[in-house]
């Protein structure tokens, strides 16, 4: 007999249309109009830092939502960039190399059973593509904290309406302020440690015949932390916005970022407690490059304090250890995004909005390699490869990148009864070009110029694209006088995948270009949500979500040895949530359990490069399924006994996140073997995260904030045979003259911003490896801010 058992997809399709069938047949006389305010009240209570429970507790939200408001954004300190804000929300472990979370390469997140590159994020509905720091639009290269509305996050499950093909489920939406209706404009200049310098300036030109339009700028320099050199970031947004007759607008919005850094090494605790017989005696949470170079003793001469000895004869510079020179470790980035939007109304009951945008990068990185190294790789080129020059010394190794990203997202809403329809489409090219070679510096001195000229070895130089399509269609139902709202819809995703050019070394040996393709692809990924009103003030929530994601590290993984590689399936999630909201006069919390499992995980593991001075390169590896399970809590609260000068916030988690399987065959072995994993805890994930913080405002025109953050213990490997200590880190800020003016100037303030105020020493950013020793990203040392601004 012929099997006519339909496809899980199918299956899985009526049974949501049988939901729909039966919502939808409810008694007409006990539903509204699905886009209804809410009844819940919202909070009564009023202060500088208090938030509106809507957006406190994610109230109406079917899925666990929470916002950071523009009060606490402005908070923040001066700089801090769009990742480390959410450390502030329940479940986000966010670990950064500094105060602000500038240097990129040291910036790590993770969420339930998810990390930095399986969430989405999302910019006024332009969706942001990939996270990866190199060749990837991380969010924090595209906003300012003082041009910021609100940062909303859904950890579990983000609306099936919004486009990403990162997310696993999480997604994390920023939206801008809308140009003001009056000309002026903020100005404000910080002061802070390690140098920094930071100013920022805002221009507004009001409201003139429907059109209003603002430019704001903002350029901050400042010595790293932790070892010689730089960062440098010029940052420029602008937004154009017309009021259309209709109550509809149209606002075109444009973002350019130029970034430079030197970098500051991952080290081993071997290394940090000085037990690694470091040769420049260096340990500890300073542990960094050097910022000038040894002296070249010739060939069988002793090492003195201030010289390396040559490792080879006649080559001055052979020794690996000069690859430890800071000039050798550079970042610099170029990105521009430009974006149009439309939000319009059709009829009374059906609304459109379409996004278009084009975004376009380049940029550098630069790392050592040390002679030997080189040797060996240009020892294998030299009679295929031409134009090739024997290495002289330490090699300058340059990684180039450039790429665009277009697209375009449209969305039609439709009001009829009691639903609410939806229905939405989402395309997207994105073309990224990547270079990498070794060349030779005058004289292989490492503070020598480059010599272009000069190419030791080449590795990289391919293109890889990913073209996009994703449709969703979702209708929510408000059912029982509004009391019971229900979410109902899906989305398809379609993603098509190539590479071609020189992947590595091995295709310039055998003189390859090979093209390679994939297509990942899932037609039917369902969200279903509940929103119950219990009372006018208690809200019971729950959702049910089924994502898949665009393969993290496809380049790297494409790039394998062998030109016929076999793609990696595409991680899939599943995600389940209950939760409870409750808002009173003079609190509201909200709490959530969950349950997330996805299979095909892709972890990312780090390993040493040969030569590279102690820098590290990404790999993936597919580890199976991994299961994650916990609880959330966020709140804030003032007591009225207090005489309404003092007021409480605080979030908690829980998460127990396991490997399900073993890997069958672990290839960082010489003979690929099991490696026994399941049932040990995914590294990086802490199972306790807290955050808690009190706020006086004794007076009119004062606020002072303390704050506490606590992260867990976290396993470091697979294996979980290593682990780092958690750690409590304490801040504070000061905020003086709310509402004072002087001359041309309005609501003129000075902040002080204290961090890490009892100057806590503990590691922070992992690597993870696989069954070694991980390496770490030191916390940095108690910083202080001052900043003055003023709007005019």
């Amino acid at each position: 007999m012929t099997n006519t058992r339909p496809s899980p997809a199918l299956r899985r399709f009526r049974a949501l249309l049988l939901a729909a069938s039966v919502l939808g047949g409810a008694t007409p006389a006990l539903a509204q109009e699905a886009d209804k305010a809410s009844t819940v009240d919202e909070l009564v209570v009023t202060g500088a830092r208090v938030s509106e429970a809507s957006v406190a507790i994610g109230t109406d939200h079917a899925t666990a939502t929470v916002s950071i408001t523009r009060e606490a954004l402005l908070s923040a300190p001066a700089g801090v960039t769009g990742l480390k804000m959410l450390e502030s929300l329940p479940g986000f472990n966010v670990q950064a190399n500094d105060a602000l979370g500038m240097y990129e390469f040291g910036n790590s997140v993770s969420v339930r059973a998810f990390n930095f590159q399986q969430i989405g994020f999302l910019l006024d509905n332009i969706p942001m593509g990939r996270s990866d720091q190199f060749g990837g639009s991380p969010i924090y290269r595209y906003v300012d904290n003082e041009n910021l509305l609100r940062v909303t996050a859904s950890a579990g499950a983000g609306d099936v309406a919004l486009p990403s093909y990162a997310s696993l489920g999480p997604i994390v939406d920023y939206f801008t302020q809308k140009p003001s209706e009056t000309a002026g404009g903020s100005v404000s200049q910080t002061l802070g440690s390690d140098s920094l310098r930071r100013t920022f300036l805002r221009l507004e030109t009001g409201e003139h015949g429907g059109f209003s339009a603002y430019a704001s700028a903002s350029i901050i320099k400042g010595d790293l932390w932790r070892g010689p050199g730089t960062i440098d970031r010029k940052h420029y947004e602008g937004k154009i916005n017309y009021a259309l007759p209709n109550g509809g607008n149209i606002s075109f919005q444009t973002v350019h970022n130029d970034y430079f850094d030197y970098d500051s090494p991952s080290i081993t605790k071997a290394q940090y407690a000085g037990t690694a017989g470091d040769v420049f005696g260096r340990k500890g949470r300073d542990f960094a490059y050097l910022g000038h170079v040894p002296l070249s003793t010739p060939f069988g001469t002793a090492a003195t304090d201030s010289s390396l000895p040559q490792t080879t004869a006649g080559v001055p510079y052979s020794n690996s250890n000069y690859a430890q020179y800071y000039k050798f470790a550079v970042n610099s980035r170029q990105d521009h995004l430009y974006g149009l939007t439309l939000n319009t109304p059709v009829t009374d009951a059906i609304d459109v909005t379409a996004t278009g945008y084009y975004e376009d990068k380049e940029g550098y990185g630069v790392s050592p390699e040390a002679y030997a190294t080189s040797l060996a790789s240009y020892n294998a080129e030299r009679l295929i490869v031409t134009g090739l020059t024997a290495p002289r010394g330490l090699q300058y190794g340059l990684s180039g990148i450039d790429g665009t990203r277009k697209g375009v997202t449209g969305k039609v809403a439709w009001r009829a009864g009691f639903n609410k329809l939806e229905a939405g489409l989402w395309l997207e090219d994105d073309d990224y070009h990547r270079t990498q070679a070794r060349y030779n510096v005058q004289d292989g001195n490492p503070d020598g110029a480059p010599l272009f000229n000069e190419p030791v070895h080449r590795q990289r130089n391919y293109v890889s694209t990913r073209q996009t399509t994703q449709f969703f269609l979702k209708d929510t139902l408000s059912l029982v006088d509004d009391k019971l709202k229900v979410e109902l819809g899906f989305k398809a995703t379609d993603i098509d995948y190539k590479i071609s050019g020189y992947r590595n070394p091995a295709d310039y040996i055998n003189s390859r270009q090979p093209t390679l393709k994939a297509n990942w692809k899932d037609d039917f990924l369902p969200q279903v949500g509940v929103v119950y009103n219990v009372s006018s003030r208690d809200q019971i929530f729950s959702s049910y979500s089924e994502n898949m994601a665009l393969p993290r590290g496809a380049d790297d993984v494409f790039s394998a040895a062998s030109p016929a590689v076999t793609g990696p399936r595409p991680e899939t999630s599943t995600n389940l949530e209950l939760g409870y909201r409750a808002n009173r006069p003079t609190f509201n919390a909200s709490v959530v359990v969950y349950k997330t499992e996805f299979k095909n995980r892709l972890q990312a593991f780090a390993a040493l490069v040969p030569g590279g001075g102690g820098t590290t390169e990404t790999f993936y590896q597919n580890v199976g399924a991994v299961k994650a399970s916990g609880a959330e809590f966020s709140g804030q609260w003032k007591p009225g006994l207090l005489g309404g000068k003092i007021y409480f916030n605080a979030n908690a988690s829980y998460n127990k996140s396991e490997f399900q399987d073993d890997i069958a065959n672990f290839t960082l072995t010489p003979t690929p073997a099991a490696l026994k994993i399941a049932g040990n805890a995914v590294p990086d994930f802490p199972e306790w995260l807290f955050q808690g913080g009190v706020t006086v405002e004794p007076t009119d025109g004062v606020v002072f904030n303390v704050s506490a953050r606590h992260i867990d213990d976290r396993y470091t490997n697979f294996t979980n045979s290593e682990t780092t200590k958690g750690y409590t880190i304490v801040n504070a800020y000061l905020d003086l003259g709310d509402g004072f003016g002087a001359g041309p100037f309005e609501q003129i303030k000075a902040r002080v911003n204290v961090d890490n105020i009892f100057d806590k020493d503990y590691l922070g950013t992992i690597n993870t490896t696989v069954n070694t020793p991980a390496s770490f990203r030191p916390g940095s040392h108690r910083t202080i801010q001052f900043t003055l601004s003023a709007d005019f």
